[in-house]
């Protein structure tokens, strides 16, 4: 038996297009991933002005990291994107492409502008909690 991951909404609060909180049912593992950098596999950082491609890059490395812990976007139970920026605009875009990648997984996230990120020309990471079977028990 599969467990499920509740998403769970609000009728009571502003209608958005992220979940307000997520259950993780008892006996599933916990996986904290590092922050998802958009680096190269040469550890480079492409694009030092497109927040767009940036966030597609990030979104894929989590999708690798998720890969070999045996998970998916779908186990995801939380995330913290981190958008190097004042502009609320180049949030906003970074938010659509990362939310778009999600499809109907509409996890409860955090959107935060700073000031600077930990590579060089970064403009864009991605914290994440997933959830996955314990195959162990």
């Amino acid at each position: 038996m599969t467990r499920k991951l509740e998403l769970i909404h609000s009728n009571h609060l502003a209608q958005v297009d992220y979940a307000y909180a997520s259950r993780v049912p008892a006996g599933m593992d916990l996986l904290f991933l590092a922050g998802a950098c958009p680096l190269t596999k040469e550890g480079i950082v492409p694009d030092s002005s497109d927040y767009v491609k940036q966030a597609n890059l990030c979104v894929e490395n989590l999708k690798e990291a998720l890969k070999e812990c045996g998970a998916a976007l779908e186990d995801i139970v939380y995330t913290r994107v981190l958008v190097a920026s004042q502009n609320q605009a180049d949030l906003v875009t970074t938010w659509e492409t990362i939310r778009k990648e999600f499809g109907n997984h509409d996890v409860p996230s955090t959107l935060s502008g700073v000031t600077v990120l930990g590579y060089k020309n970064q403009l864009v990471e991605i914290e994440a909690v997933a959830a996955v079977e314990n195959h162990t028990k």
